[in-house]
């Protein structure tokens, strides 16, 4: 079955949903025109379907035959806090408000696999199409967990999807274990003692210890991480003071920490409080450190063994083995499937989205999803689902 080919008439569908998107884009828990839009579209293919898990999120079920196995497909679908500053047609409506991490791509994708699968009864069990929100760093995926996912939908294995710039069209990466980073983002306040510039002995300056401490904070991935483990730590902002002419009392600083392993994650936890208790209290000014005080931290995404065979299997019979990289660089950015991924076997995989000409990249304001990996994306799915819910009901 050359499924590339039997999906091909519902490419320019996909296109209109997926510019459709774009075009009008919802930030984290906010998605309520796009959960709307997304159920009416699962709700015309005759699919039963679920909504409010994390306030927008919808799942839509699909049953075949007799088998007792069930899997679980999920896209994202919300958008970022960026201004777009592409000029096309069906670019933003909503200013400061985009697409541009191509989350519009994999709701289309994963709506074209439903509608396929929901016309071509080519498997035996249950189909679960999870529509997430707030992808990007507000954790809906572990919200809709706490909400009930699995126990509403209580699927044997799930599987994730995202496009990335510079790996060529038509191709996909895969492997076993960590796809991508655990991250955690951090605050501090320093608290000195206002005075004078011109009398800085009067006195505790908060700015010089700040400096003292980002230069300290910089040697926890260079002297107390192993070597052999992947870590990044990044100072990303600095908030003080506000006229020419006095010290301020506070400085905040706030940044993130990324790495693979768990007890790397802990250990640059511990090292971020002892370095800024220490040098603080050598400087007689006090530190208070806030760890993910806005959004939550995410785990490592680790791919299972079995489901990552799965998905390899699924990716080769629609693209064939050469466009296969089974040995991609594991990214430093972070994907809150993890929390999925976490509570069931499964596997996240990566679609090449082309070259990134012209700046597009992820996060980027010229970012546009390509529309030709479309049909790309609903064989994916529509091979995965036909590889774990064959008619013989066995795993491959």
């Amino acid at each position: 079955m050359d499924l590339l080919s039997d999906l091909k008439p519902l490419h320019e569908q996909m296109r209109q949903w997926r510019r459709h998107l774009h075009q009008f884009p919802e930030t984290a828990f906010e998605e309520t025109k796009t959960s709307d839009y997304i159920a009416e579209q699962l709700q015309t293919f005759g699919l039963t379907v679920h909504r409010g898990l994390a306030e927008t999120g919808v799942v839509a079920s699909l049953s075949v035959a007799n088998s007792s196995r069930k899997i679980a497909l999920r896209a994202d679908m919300d958008a970022l806090f960026i201004q777009e500053q592409n000029d096309f047609a069906y670019r933003s409506c909503h200013d400061g408000k985009m697409h541009a991490c191509g989350h519009d791509g994999h709701s289309a994708m994963l709506l074209g696999a439903a509608k396929y699968l929901a016309e071509n009864n080519s498997f035996d069990g249950t189909v679960y199409f999870i529509f997430q929100p707030a992808e990007e760093g507000r954790a809906g995926a572990r919200r809709m967990i706490d909400e009930g996912l699995f126990d509403l939908f209580p699927a044997d294995c799930v599987f994730g999807m995202h496009n990335f710039p510079d790996i060529p069209q038509g191709h996909f990466a895969v492997k076993e274990g960590p796809m991508m980073a655990a991250f955690d983002c951090f605050e501090i306040q320093i608290t000195g003692q206002a005075c004078h510039a011109a009398m800085p002995h009067l006195g505790r300056d908060p700015i010089m210890v700040a400096g003292q401490l980002i230069q300290a904070l910089q040697t926890i991935v260079s002297r107390n991480v192993n070597p052999d483990d992947s870590a990044v730590l990044s100072l990303t902002q600095i908030h003080a003071g506000e006229t020419w002419n006095a010290i301020p009392e506070t400085v905040i600083l706030r940044g993130t920490y990324r790495c693979f392993k768990s007890e790397v994650q802990e250990l640059i936890k511990q090292r971020i409080e002892q370095l800024c208790l220490s040098i603080c209290s050598g400087f007689e000014m006090t530190a208070k450190i806030i760890f993910n005080p806005e959004n939550p931290g995410y785990p490592v995404t680790f791919n299972h063994e079995k489901e990552t065979q799965i998905a390899i299997k699924a990716a080769t019979d629609v693209v064939g083995e050469a466009c296969l990289d089974l040995a991609p660089v594991p990214s430093m950015g972070s994907e809150d499937f993890a929390y999925m991924l976490q509570e069931k076997p499964g596997c996240y995989i990566v679609i090449g989205n082309g070259p990134s000409t012209g700046g597009c990249l992820l996060h980027n304001p010229h970012y546009d999803f390509n529309d030709e990996i479309l049909p790309i994306g609903a064989a994916y799915w529509v091979s995965l689902v036909q590889t774990v819910l064959q008619r013989a009901g066995k795993l491959n």
